[in-house]
């Protein structure tokens, strides 16, 4: 059996902070999402004609109107819906890093920084306004080109 991911869900009470994070920082766009009974987002990289480049998707929470989210994917505690969880980040490859940094350093998005020499990998941490940390791969020989 192979295996890809496919995508990841994030359930909000904020959808138009969330959708701020992954169009601003990241560049992902609202694309094409199925009439699920509860308000959300698709955000994709790419083309927006194959769901599979609907790489998060958002699920937002109506206060007034929760059944429709309940009797599809179960009910969670609002409270509970801060930081990952027992998942500690998602990642994602990437490349253009000196692009990158410049943008978090225009949009005031800090970021945490490490490389990892044994396999070539120069990574920037970001938590998501849900507190999901998001992980950016670079190749390490971007970090290095880089002048501090």
């Amino acid at each position: 059996m192979a295996l890809t991911l496919n995508h990841y869900s994030i359930r909000t009470t904020d959808m138009v902070a969330t959708r701020a994070f992954y169009e601003g920082v990241l560049g992902l766009t609202v694309g094409p999402r199925p009439d699920f009974p509860f308000p959300g987002l698709w955000m994709y990289r790419g083309d927006h004609t194959d769901v599979a480049n609907a790489v998060v998707h958002i699920i937002g929470i109506d206060a007034n109107d929760p059944e429709g989210l309940k009797k599809y994917l179960g009910d969670r505690d609002a409270s509970t819906l801060k930081g990952s969880g027992a998942l500690d980040h998602v990642a994602f490859f990437a490349d253009g890093l000196a692009g990158m940094l410049a943008h978090l350093k225009t949009l005031g998005v800090a970021a945490r920084e490490r490389t990892v020499p044994s396999i070539g990998l120069h990574q920037l941490f970001l938590d998501d306004p849900n507190g999901v940390v998001v992980e950016l791969n670079y190749p390490a020989a971007e970090q290095t080109q880089l002048v501090r």
